[in-house]
């Protein structure tokens, strides 16, 4: 398998696979959570009418009676919701005694429920990285895909019921994507750590030896200057940028791309000496103080990192606590 060019998928991939291979398919969606709920909401799995099963919306604790009920729903054709937690009797029938109440929407795919059209729609904006929301009643009755007009409603992690309890809105954002400038050894280390956290790695570094496929198995790598595999990647509001090779020819053409861009995050490896002159060749470049500010320079928390690898966590750190407080 060609890495590199790998898609990260999901279960609304996943159903559509199953599909079109002449399956059934529901989806199960967590759409609301209390207390100590072991997923957040809008977890999906997804459970194919032979029993196959993927993805999780308890990490274990209720997925055996949410598959039940799942071939229950292809069958019948029916939306459903269920809801399982302590002070339920089947919470320790079904393994939730840790704690927690949660809330799962359950949809067969198909004409009595999330029309397919609807899902090939859905999976197609995932992959064209289009934010889109999939708007559905909690009886079934009504279903859409919002792209525009709910804008607010793409904010990180604003998956919920709405205001009246009648509606689910859950949201899919474009999957979080790290950009690297720079295949340095702090980028072996943060690449693969990243990819732990559900990011999906680009290394971008003109230099053949360093940026070699062989040093980043997992990762896309490409071998051009900053500006122009940036403009090939594109930067958007779920990507993060981290520079790593201190090298003025090649960070400063990636920052004056990034500072424009809505990249949530922008980090920049160097000293604080070598940062005050990024800081001036910036200014001199025109770009203004607010701007250059977007710059977490030097790159990462300061955890007294030592080496590769701990500098890879503070930064891996920084990129999540930015990321959480947007």
């Amino acid at each position: 398998m060609d890495t590199s060019q790998a898609t990260r998928t999901g279960a609304p991939e996943q159903a559509l696979d199953w599909l079109r291979a002449d399956k059934t398919v529901a989806l199960a969606t967590v759409i609301e959570t209390w207390g100590s709920a072991p997923r957040r909401v809008g977890a999906q799995m997804v459970v194919s009418g032979e029993g196959e099963m993927e993805g999780s919306v308890s990490g274990g604790c209720v997925e055996g009676a949410v598959v039940l009920e799942a071939l229950e729903a292809v069958e019948d054709g029916e939306t459903k919701v269920l809801e399982y937690g302590v002070s339920d009797g089947d919470a320790f029938a079904v393994g939730l005694a840790c704690g927690g109440n949660i809330r799962i929407l359950v949809e067969p795919v198909g004409a009595d429920g999330m029309p397919r059209a609807m899902l090939e729609d859905l999976v197609a904006k995932r992959a064209a990285r289009v934010p889109v929301a999939y708007e559905v009643a909690l009886d079934g009755s009504t279903r859409q895909l919002v792209t525009q007009g709910h804008a607010d409603r793409f904010r990180m992690d604003r998956s919920g019921v709405d205001g009246d309890g009648a509606v689910f809105v859950a949201i899919h954002n474009p999957p979080l994507r790290l950009v690297v400038v720079g295949a340095v050894h702090i980028a072996q280390s943060l690449v693969p750590m990243a990819q732990m956290a559900g990011f999906d790695p680009v290394v971008i570094d003109p230099r053949e030896a360093f940026g070699a496929p062989a040093r980043f198995p997992t990762a896309r790598v490409l071998n051009d200057w900053p500006d122009s595999a940036l403009a090939e990647v594109g930067v958007d509001s779920r990507t993060a940028l981290v520079l790593l090779t201190h090298d003025p020819k090649l960070d400063d053409p990636a920052l004056h791309l990034a500072l424009k861009s809505d990249a949530f995050y922008i980090g920049a490896l160097g000293s604080t000496r070598t940062h005050a002159a990024r800081v001036e060749r910036l200014t001199g470049a025109g770009f203004d103080a607010d701007s250059i500010a977007q710059i977490h320079g030097p790159v990462g928390l300061d955890i007294g990192a030592a080496g590769p690898a701990e500098i890879a966590v503070s930064v891996l750190a920084q990129m999540i606590a930015v990321l959480r407080k947007s």
